[in-house]
């Protein structure tokens, strides 16, 4: 078993071995904010503070027999003991947020976890209802806006779906344009429905543009950068002659919705097409803009 999901399993238990489901969201972030390396990340969701990671992680347990699941909680079905089973430190800090938070309702977590952590709740549907007109107003200086016409790109290699997310929040993100040629992937969150459905519960549109990816058979064996940059050498006298209207289209895309991102797997631009693409788009007339690669 992930140890990630051991540690859900602790925490559960140590509250009584039933928790709703809010709450369950509040505690792991107070949790894996005194870890030394968290074991999930989060995004600002309708309550605040979400993992969906956790989430689907949760959902299998559920599939597997371990957990219970009713409309507003979870109860721990499996007889073990999984607190017994946390490394040392973890130990320490599930005991130090039993006993902080036990015996707080979920609204009471919600509110303490907006008033010390604001950005989670510059998307909750009830952090109006629950903090005060003073305190609100600091939810809305960490609200991310930007009026600036930026054309980003990112990849998901390496960062969880929430820190990707997050990227897109933060950088306050309008439109999500997919450039892989097959939107499919082995990580989590990261294939055709499962990104364009996670954008969509954040206010980010998703288009998949295809024709400017790369396909599948022409990426094996890229061992060095020069592997890379011989296939870019290609990708450029091939894939980008022939697609000029849909770099036109992203252009006009960009000009419509101001905060574009193109999106691709890899975590080093100079070892994805979607850095060559988007020089390409900069290169069109029409082109006055910035470029930020995040």
């Amino acid at each position: 078993m992930f140890y990630r999901r051991k540690v859900i399993l602790a925490i559960i238990e140590a509250f009584g071995g039933n928790i709703e489901k809010i709450a369950l969201q509040k505690i792991l972030l107070l949790f894996t904010r005194r870890q030394k390396k968290a074991e999930y990340d989060f995004i600002p969701y309708h309550f605040g503070c979400y993992s969906f990671s956790a989430n689907a992680d949760l959902t299998t347990m559920v599939k597997q027999g371990l957990l219970a699941e009713d409309e507003k909680s979870f109860s721990k079905k499996d007889t073990t003991n999984y607190t017994s089973k946390l490394n040392i430190d973890d130990k320490r800090v599930l005991s130090e947020i039993k006993d902080l938070y036990s015996k707080l309702s979920s609204n009471a977590l919600m509110k303490h976890t907006y008033l010390n952590y604001q950005y989670y709740a510059i998307n909750s549907k009830v952090a109006k209802d629950l903090l005060t007109e003073e305190q609100y107003k600091k939810v809305e200086l960490v609200r991310p806006s930007n009026k600036e016409t930026v054309l980003y790109t990112i990849g998901y290699e390496g960062i969880s779906l929430e820190e990707y997310l997050n990227r897109l929040i933060k950088n306050d993100v309008k439109l999500l344009i997919d450039v892989r040629n097959n939107p499919m992937s082995m990580k989590f969150g990261f294939s055709k429905s499962q990104i364009e459905k996670y954008c969509k519960s954040l206010g980010i549109e998703y288009v998949h543009i295809p024709e400017v990816g790369i396909q599948s058979e022409f990426r094996q064996e890229l061992n060095t950068q020069k592997d890379y940059d011989n296939l870019f050498e290609t990708y450029k006298s091939s894939t980008l002659t022939k697609t000029s209207i849909q770099q036109k289209q992203i252009l006009q895309l960009l000009i419509a919705k101001k905060r574009v991102a193109l999106t691709c797997f890899e975590a080093n631009i100079c070892q994805c097409h979607r850095k060559h693409l988007a020089e390409a788009i900069i290169k069109l007339p029409d082109w006055k803009y910035t470029l930020k690669h995040i």
